[in-house]
């Protein structure tokens, strides 16, 4: 993926609505922490031009995978798209196994043996994305890498994706989000500063005083 492509997909987040920016009205993520920037990529699933920029976005990234598959729920129907365009089969993979009928947790194809590619769209602490890939595994599945629209950047994150052995290749960067905002005026310098300070040191920013 090209730089400009990285680019072009953090423009549509930005434009779509789902990355907002607020340093000085900063979120609560549900663990407590305080952010000046929020992303939900759900609203692209109503953004039928911004759905096919990022979906994409993925296929460039999927040429080599004989399955594509998603976490429940975020990651179906990225990879129900994205399986549509190559024309290959599609998994998913519940976040516990079904506790009636087969009792799966990987649904769709089978993928023993089978070069699987995860899409994901939003990886924070990569929790959801991490058990998918090790359900995948013990099915038999060759996992080496996950694919997310966004993800924060994290130094915890990266190295959990590391240790299991799992390329995490985002679409779009938190550094590509800031020059975009900032080029095209939704980001002042100084709110640029706030947000770069946040990605530093989320744990320990405290959001400007009003």
């Amino acid at each position: 993926m090209t730089a400009d492509t990285t680019l072009e997909i953090a423009s549509t987040l930005l434009e779509a609505g789902a990355l907002l920016i607020r340093p000085h009205e900063p979120f609560t993520f549900a663990s407590g922490l305080r952010s000046p920037i929020y992303c939900d990529n759900r609203i692209l699933l109503g953004d039928v031009a911004a759905r096919r920029i990022v979906t994409r976005g993925f296929v460039t990234r999927c040429t080599d995978a004989q399955i594509v598959a998603g976490p429940a729920t975020g990651g179906i129907p990225w990879a129900a798209w994205v399986a549509e365009t190559l024309g290959i089969p599609m998994a998913y993979v519940r976040s516990t196994a079904k506790g009636h009928g087969r009792g799966r947790q990987v649904e769709g194809a089978a993928v023993k043996g089978r070069r699987v590619v995860l899409l994901e769209d939003t990886v924070s602490t990569g929790e959801s994305a991490l058990q998918a890939a090790e359900a995948l595994r013990a099915e038999g599945a060759l996992v080496t890498r996950c694919i997310c629209i966004f993800t924060w950047g994290w130094a915890e994150t990266a190295a959990r994706f590391e240790a299991a052995d799992l390329n995490l290749i985002p679409l779009a960067t938190l550094a590509a989000v800031i020059d975009v905002a900032h080029h095209t005026g939704r980001l002042t310098a100084e709110a640029r500063e706030l947000v770069e300070a946040w990605a530093a040191n989320p744990r320990g920013w405290s959001p400007p005083e009003a």
